[in-house]
């Protein structure tokens, strides 16, 4: 029983492994489908801005929240920017945009392909001499790992803003301070960072999402419990990487 649980775990990472190295080779070759590209990019990255306004702005604004006694107790508010900063560029900015993206991106691209596995779609395709991988994994793995650190950019920013905002009205901390503070803590090391976490996010995201839709079996309710799959071994896998990715800056910049 153990053995066989095993072996089935071997086999799935064995065919991911495999659906990601053809993905990412099927950039060099012809036909490169850079229409379908776009549209994915449009469908995962600008259909996704609102969401992640949100959740960076919001975010920022509870971080400044629940530092500001801490702060206050140490007479040290005038760091509140540059706190924000740090923690949203090098931390919670790509993690929480990546977990938002694993919900609505990663479950669409799931359920998009689970549901042309079931109606045949696929056989057809194949049928016709179009390769799946070709025409619909590539471009979605790379819409991901586009716009994943955009979308993270973005996030900031407005994190950056609602922590601000919490800041003036809350602690009544100047505006000019907040804004220098924050920005002085922006060196190389962490803009790197924070934009190297995103783009391995964004491959995580966009090549689990077409892993799972392709693998679909037992129609409509196949569908569903690989688009939930999709989902949680995202979001497992992008904490993961984070850790590992963590550790690997800081020994190598730190």
């Amino acid at each position: 029983m153990t053995m066989d649980f095993l072996y089935k775990i071997l086999y799935e990472v064995e065919e991911y492994v495999t659906l990601t190295i053809r993905s990412v080779t099927n950039i060099f070759r012809r036909p490169r489908y850079i229409q379908d590209t776009f549209q994915q990019m449009e469908t995962i990255g600008v259909r996704s801005v609102l969401i992640v306004v949100l959740v960076g702005f919001f975010t920022g604004g509870v971080l400044a929240l629940q530092t500001s006694k801490s702060l206050k107790a140490f007479g040290a508010v005038n760091l509140m920017g540059q706190l924000i900063s740090l923690s949203l560029i090098r931390e919670m900015g790509p993690v929480l945009t990546a977990l938002m993206l694993a919900g609505r991106a990663g479950s669409g691209i799931a359920s998009e392909l689970g549901s042309m596995v079931v109606t045949e779609q696929i056989s057809a395709m194949r049928a016709l001499g179009t390769d799946p991988v070709k025409k619909l994994v590539t471009p979605r793995v790379i819409a991901c790992t586009t716009m994943v650190p955009l979308l993270t950019v973005i996030a900031d920013v407005f994190g950056l803003v609602g922590g601000w905002i919490v800041s003036f009205y809350n602690l009544r901390l100047n505006t000019a301070l907040y804004w220098n503070e924050a920005f002085r803590a922006i060196d190389y090391n962490v803009v790197l960072e924070g934009l190297m976490k995103p783009v391995v996010f964004g491959f995580i995201v966009g090549s689990v999402g077409c892993y799972y839709g392709l693998g679909t079996r037992g129609g409509t309710r196949g569908v569903g419990r690989n688009t939930t799959q999709a989902v949680v071994t995202a979001s497992i896998l992008v904490i993961v990487a984070d850790f590992f990715l963590g550790k690997l800056i800081l020994e190598l910049w730190h």
